[in-house]
Parts: structure tokens; C-alpha cells; sequence
């Protein structure tokens, strides 16, 4: 029989000292059963996207160790970075891949919180399956206005938050040193959830920009000169997209979350994005799937890339041509698709 196997993908703030990077990481990888699957920083970002797999409690523990390590040892006094943040470690979710039910995944979430939370008293948030409210279900709601915003929040003072949205779930409800060095840290339980991001040629995003918002479903906020406010909806199912600049590439990105990779394919988000560029007159470079990406995206994206093909490996190798996941940055299957990087691990 099979064991139940889990996913959790912590985002921590920070992406540029490699030393502290791998001392959190080593955290995870001291608990016996917890793979670490990837590790991948990006220095624009200042944050390090990290995949931890394997049994249901083994992972938990693997991302308690982490994210009382991140704590230790990252100081959001000291961040800057063009991804949105609210603290150490943004975000942790919990995603069921074999055996594992999203409640189980939401159980494991609120242990953690409720553990962080007693043993450091760090502000935590639970999103997701895991949330408390259906106002608190999405990352992007409890994370508005970043960390720079949390200090009002904590204080009492005014924010776009609603009182269903505004406090922690847990941990300190007051703003002080500690929660000053953390911030917020949001912890839940969700399906898998494909990082993806689209390079473009300019160096600075303005077209990029214009891409994220037509194509994110949420779409544009547009206005009249007397304060008339109606939202035009994306092109995108269950896409969240921005542009940003990557000042180190002197190239741009739209970054995306790809939220369920059956209704937004891999593939047609690149070429929605290679659309809407070509009609600015630039050109996309590639892509890059930040984490980890399940098998049946990258077939369904050889599929389209090259129709005649069934073999698994080539399909796998139609996907990466076609999506140009190796045009700015390296990508290994049997590292970056979760079943084969599963497999290897459980096979060492």
C-alpha cells in the first residue's frame, strides 16, 4: 500500500544571502521523513520559494522547524523586495497529493499555528481550506497592504482592512518588537497551485503591467472622473497576474499564479501573455515555473506544443521547448515536476 504523501511550499523573505537561506532550509531537512524538494531563490523577488514533500506528519514537523528558523534568523526591519510580503514567511501552504484530504491538510495548517504562535508569538493568519471566515479564504486579502501596513493594523489605526480580515488568527494581536523583526505569517491548505512566470523583453514593465492585469481574472478597476468605479474582468480563469521589472536580467516578468492548472493551462497562459505582447510589438523570453509543477500540466502542455506525440519524455521536452522554460533559467524534470522528483527522493 501506497503512503499518504503531502506537498508544503513555504515562501520566505529572502533571496539574496545564500548562508541564511541554507541554515533555514537545514532545518527542514534535519527532520527525518520531510524532503526537500526545491530550493529557489530569486534576488529581484528577495524570496525563496522552498517544496518540502513527503508523509503527512514528518512535513508538518518540517514546516514547523522552518518557520521557527525564519523567524530566528530573518528581520522584516531589514526587507526589501518587489513581491508582495507580510513577514518571514509569507506564506506556507499545505497541499493533499496522494491519500491526504484537504481537511487533513487544514488540520495541519491550524497545528502549526496554534504551536508558532504559542512558542514565539508571532502573528499567524490561516488562508485557504484552513481559514476562519470565508473573507480570510484568499492569500491576497489578508496580505493588502504588506508588512508596511501591519503595524496600523495591529495598532488600531485606519486600513483597507475589514474587521472579518484586519487581526492574526493567533499570536500577538499588538505591535511590538517581536512581530516587528516577523511580521504576519500565513499559514493554509489549498490545491495545487503552479507559480509561473512569463519573461518579457523590456526592461522596464510597462508592458508587462498591462499584460498581468488583462490577463489576471480579477482584470481592471476602471474609473470615471466622478468617482464611478466598475471592474472589467480578466481574460484568465483563476489567474492572479502582476508585471514587475527583473532589474539583475534587465528584463521584465508577468508573474502569475496559476490556480488551477485544469482550467488555466500552462500553455495557454503563455501564449495569452505572447498575445497580448506581440500586439505591444515585444517579445516574450521564455518562462519559468517557479517550484514545483505536476506531471499532467507538462503533458497537457506537450500536447499542444506537439499533437503526434504520446511518449511521456518527449511530451515532457515538447513542454519545455515550447514554453521556453529554459531560455533564462535551468529546468530539471526529475527536480521540478513533483511526481519524478518524489520518486527520486523515495528511491534514494
Amino acid at each position: 500500500m501506497s503512503q499518504p504523501l503531502v506537498e508544503c511550499v513555504p515562501n520566505i523573505s529572502e533571496g539574496r544571502d545564500t548562508a541564511r537561506i541554507e541554515l533555514i532550509v537545514q532545518s527542514a531537512r534535519e527532520v527525518d521523513g520531510c524532503f526537500v524538494l526545491g530550493v529557489e531563490p530569486d534576488q529581484d523577488y528577495n524570496r525563496t520559494v522552498i517544496t518540502l514533500a513527503g508523509e503527512p506528519l514528518p512535513v508538518k514537523n518540517g514546516a514547523i522547524a522552518l518557520i521557527k528558523s525564519s523567524i530566528e534568523h530573518l528581520d522584516m526591519r531589514n526587507h526589501k523586495g518587489e513581491h508582495p510580503r507580510l513577514g518571514v514567511v509569507d506564506v506556507c501552504p499545505f497541499v493533499p497529493l496522494r491519500d491526504v484530504t484537504m481537511e487533513e491538510c487544514a488540520d495541519m495548517a491550524r497545528d502549526v499555528v496554534q504551536q508558532i504562535s504559542e512558542e514565539t508569538g508571532a502573528p499567524m493568519f490561516l488562508y485557504g481550506a484552513a481559514a476562519t471566515h470565508p473573507d480570510r479564504e484568499l492569500l491576497s486579502t489578508l496580505r493588502k497592504e504588506e508588512y508596511e501596513g501591519l503595524e496600523a493594523r495591529l495598532s488600531g489605526g485606519n486600513t483597507a482592512h475589514m474587521d472579518t480580515t484586519k487581526l492574526p488568527d493567533s499570536g500577538s494581536m499588538d505591535w511590538n518588537e517581536t512581530v516587528a523583526k516577523s511580521g504576519g505569517i500565513t499559514v493554509g491548505a489549498r490545491n495545487i497551485l503552479v507559480a509561473y512566470n512569463v519573461n518579457v523583453n523590456e526592461p522596464h514593465a510597462t508592458v508587462s503591467k498591462k499584460i498581468g492585469s488583462l490577463v489576471r481574472t480579477s482584470g481592471r478597476l476602471l474609473k470615471s472622473e466622478n468617482g464611478g468605479r466598475i471592474r472589467a474582468p480578466g481574460m484568465l480563469p483563476m489567474v492572479q497576474g502582476m508585471g514587475v521589472t527583473l532589474e539583475e536580467l534587465s528584463i521584465s516578468q508577468v508573474s502569475m499564479n496559476l490556480r488551477d492548472v485544469n482550467l488555466c493551462p500552462l500553455h495557454l497562459a503563455y501564449k495569452t501573455c505572447e498575445s497580448i505582447a506581440n500586439d505591444h510589438d515585444v517579445e516574450l523570453l521564455g518562462s519559468e515555473i517557479v517550484g514545483l509543477v505536476p506531471l499532467k500540466a507538462m503533458l497537457d502542455a506537450g500536447s499542444f506544443f506537439s499533437p503526434d506525440v504520446t511518449d511521456e519524455d518527449a511530451l515532457v521536452d515538447a513542454a519545455i521547448s515550447g514554453l521556453g522554460l529554459r531560455n533564462q533559467h535551468d529546468f530539471e524534470p526529475t527536480q521540478g515536476i513533483i511526481e519524478w522528483a518524489i520518486k527520486k527522493e523515495l528511491n534514494q
